[in-house]
């Protein structure tokens, strides 16, 4: 029988109604784990549970966080084979991506999960994520980083929060399903990774300064010089379509270069849900090329931003980290042909 180990951070999954709103409760969500006899029954794995301190809103987690549940992985990774995450569901798709990163030699499932409706409502969604988080983690099939949630397990750099009040709050635009559940758990074996047998290695991600820009019509660049040439590490520059950016406002190439020359690396990612970033197919995405930003191709904002830092932490040349931004390292981007 295999061991998993349940890691709780916090999130709606285990909040309780307070005069301020829903809010989780140190406790809480182990003492209703002890109440479900099903928990025990022989097709799950044995678990263990730890709940972190304190338990927070997801809003709230920050790289501190995310060094946290990788150290906890890390220091008991040869005692379990494998681990399932209860988080909050508004950054979920953020954390997944960076401990995607963060877990170097990964070969067991991590699987992160949350819910919609706290698990003391009625017509909670938590028992079923939950559940089937603990059953595919211990099936041990996938052993990477993944996000579980409405039936669907997703890459965990791959997904994206889409519904803030649907029950299927997650997809994966540009990527398609690790497995869906349904009376059975059927698995896509031809889109996981294949994990290397290697020790497991813990990158922890510092407090790096990195911006995300999303334009919009009318835009004008120069109100954000000021914030590009703060002594920003990394811009992520959400574009339009396949990597276009407005050709009305001749200072963008000027604040691109700047900001490149002060050793800011310069990504362009593309605010469409589906598609890639393709420089210089369309003459507006020309100048961005020539300034010197990188594609991120089909990856997520929240999949550039946790790998953006985390190419920073491990302290690589700036040069270096433009090339590995463009390099598929944890299955994140696919270029296109």
């Amino acid at each position: 029988m295999s061991k998993i180990l349940i890691i709780y951070t916090g999130g709606t999954i285990g909040m309780v109604p307070t005069e301020n709103g829903f809010a989780p409760k140190k406790g809480f969500f182990i003492n209703e784990l002890k109440k479900t006899p099903y928990l025990k029954r022989p097709e799950l794995p044995d678990w263990d549970f730890i709940e972190c301190d304190p338990l927070l809103d997801s809003t709230n987690i920050t790289h501190n966080e995310w060094n946290q549940i990788a150290h906890m992985i890390e220091k008991d990774y040869d005692n379990y084979d494998g681990f399932v995450v209860l988080h909050g569901t508004d950054t979920m798709a953020y954390s997944a991506s960076a401990l995607s990163f963060m877990l170097e030699g990964l070969s067991k499932p991590v699987i992160f999960t949350g819910s919609q409706i706290p698990l003391c409502e009625l017509r909670s969604d938590g028992y079923d994520n939950f559940v089937t988080s603990l059953f595919i983690a211990g099936q041990g099939i996938v052993r990477e980083v993944a996000l579980y949630f409405g039936g669907y397990l997703l890459r965990g750099n791959r997904a994206v929060k889409t519904s803030a009040d649907g029950l299927i709050a997650f997809s994966s635009p540009n990527y398609p399903e690790l497995a869906s559940a349904g009376i059975d758990i059927e698995y896509n074996h031809k889109r996981l990774l294949e994990a290397e047998d290697l020790p497991l290695n813990v990158v922890e991600i510092g407090p790096h300064r990195i911006g995300v820009l999303k334009l919009f019509p009318g835009i004008r660049f120069g109100v954000f010089k000021p914030i590009i040439k703060a002594g920003l590490e990394g811009i992520v520059l959400e574009t339009f379509g396949t990597g276009n950016v407005p050709g009305y406002d001749p200072s963008l190439p000027s604040v691109i270069k700047e900001a490149l020359n002060a050793g800011t690396i310069v990504v362009a990612c593309t605010q469409c849900m589906q598609g890639t970033v393709r420089l210089k197919a369309y003459e507006t995405s020309s100048a961005l090329a020539e300034a010197g930003a990188v594609s991120g191709y089909n990856m997520t904002t929240e999949a550039t931003v946790t790998k953006l830092a985390y190419l920073l932490s491990k302290g690589y040349p700036a040069e270096d980290i433009r090339d590995l931004m463009e390099t598929d390292l944890r299955g994140e981007l696919t270029r296109p042909e």
